[in-house]
């Protein structure tokens, strides 16, 4: 268990971040096309899981835009927004926002927030996962992690980003 805040007020979560150097745990997430993306498709590209509560919400919505724009740089790179939206409500936010350089990946139907140990376990959030990001290399292993301690409260994407080099 993991213990962050949301709004100043403690929350837990169900587990910890995979460890650095571990193999990333595998998943299956929904597209806003409503096929699927797991991380076996991905093999040979690096990863980049931006997991956030709800697009809906100011923070999430500017890692989403932050996270494009740093996609549209990177090589053999793969940028997922993760939260547990609904694919359509994902796909409408990045249609509406002119988002085309990462893809979003609803935990609707998985147990990633369980899987990688984020998802929150105590009110008003359970059930919403903790705002994350995880780097995974070529080779499926962690190579960087960060849990934001809180939730209202952006990533530091300048490391995510140096953890690819």
């Amino acid at each position: 268990m993991s213990l962050v805040t949301f709004q100043g007020n403690e929350v837990k979560t169900v587990g910890q971040l995979p460890s650095v150097g571990a193999s990333a745990p595998a998943f299956t997430l929904v597209k806003a096309d409503l096929g699927e993306v797991s991380l076996s498709d991905l093999s040979g590209k690096q990863v980049v899981l931006n997991i956030f509560p709800s697009v809906d919400t100011g923070t999430c919505a500017t890692s989403v835009r932050k996270f494009n724009e740093h996609a549209a740089t990177l090589d053999n790179t793969v940028v997922i927004c993760v939260s547990a939206d609904l694919p359509f409500a994902a796909g409408r936010f990045c249609g509406a926002e002119g988002i085309e350089n990462v893809i979003t990946g609803s935990t609707f139907r998985s147990s990633f927030g369980d899987d990688y140990g984020v998802a929150f376990e105590s009110a008003p959030l359970t059930g919403l996962m903790s705002r994350c990001v995880v780097v995974i290399d070529t080779n499926g292993n962690v190579v960087y992690t960060e849990q934001v301690a809180e939730t209202t409260e952006e990533p530091n994407y300048d490391a995510a980003v140096a953890a690819l080099s």
